[in-house]
């Protein structure tokens, strides 16, 4: 398992070369609960003005399109359901034309509707519209109608090697670490719950740690860590607003303590106790 991580090591000294700078956005964007047309609309208006920016990538929080309802006590089997959508529903495909026009690519949360479950997901669509990477919550926790995933893609762009947590997802150590095991350079972070002087601290971890740049995007708080755990971007003052950094994924990647592992002495960590 040592050896897994020379790709990795390949891959930071060939990114320099191979992978332009490029400007993300995070939209620190509180949305309307249950209303998709009218965050269908904040999406529209922010998304344009962080591309106006120069943004190639922005970024929604946690369950955006819905205005995360999956987390409420008591919720309604039916009417969350009903509030779901499959990824080629109405709403995802004005998003994917959204992407399209602007020619960026979106990172969208939503409740997504799949067959008869439902999942707490962000999907990325690329420049020409297409899907480029959906990642479905692993760590649910209280989300009582919500299937957790099961899977930690990582996806190969124009711009580098993206991987994608979901909020509760980020509290525990070993997700991060497979998609930077995997060969993320990036690690997206779309959040709902949870931020302050703790969460701050625990994103420049994850991202020291690991080696890889995080976005951490939240409705009331966004920051954009570079590999060294030093906070580039973040939102200031109160208010709706477009956090942009611009980053290289660079020979940066990779490096730290994550270069230190012995992963022949961690079977431990799979043992249920």
């Amino acid at each position: 398992m040592i050896l897994r991580i020379l790709p990795l090591v390949l891959l930071a000294f060939a990114s320099a070369a191979q992978t332009p700078e490029f400007a993300l956005a995070g939209l620190r964007v509180v949305p309307d609960r249950w209303d998709k047309e009218a965050n269908f609309r904040k999406l529209d208006h922010y998304a344009r003005e962080a591309a106006a920016r120069g943004a190639r990538l922005v970024i929604t929080p946690e369950g955006f399109l819905d205005g995360y309802v999956g987390n409420d006590q008591g919720l309604d089997k039916e009417k969350y359901f009903a509030v779901a959508e499959p990824i080629g529903g109405r709403m995802l495909v004005r998003v994917q034309h959204l992407a399209r026009e602007l020619k960026i690519y979106l990172a969208i949360g939503f409740s997504e509707l799949r067959g008869r479950q439902v999942f707490n997901t962000v999907a990325i669509f690329g420049p020409d519209g297409q899907l480029v990477s959906r990642y479905s919550k692993t760590h649910t926790g209280s989300e009582q109608w919500n299937t957790p995933g099961s899977e930690f893609p990582v996806v190969s762009t124009t711009l580098g090697r993206w991987g994608t947590l979901i909020c509760l997802d980020r509290q525990l150590p070993e997700p991060a670490r497979i998609l930077a095991i995997e060969g993320a350079q990036l690690i997206l972070i779309p959040s709902y719950g949870g931020y302050g002087e703790m969460n701050d601290a625990m994103m420049r971890t994850r991202a020291c740690e690991n080696g890889v740049y995080v976005a951490f995007v939240h409705p009331k708080r966004c920051l954009i860590v570079d590999p060294k755990g030093t906070v580039v971007a973040k939102d200031e003052g109160g208010g709706d607003q477009v956090v942009l950094a611009k980053i290289r994924l660079d020979e940066r990647i990779g490096r730290g303590p994550i270069r230190a592992r012995r992963p022949a002495i961690y079977g431990e960590i799979l043992h249920q106790k």
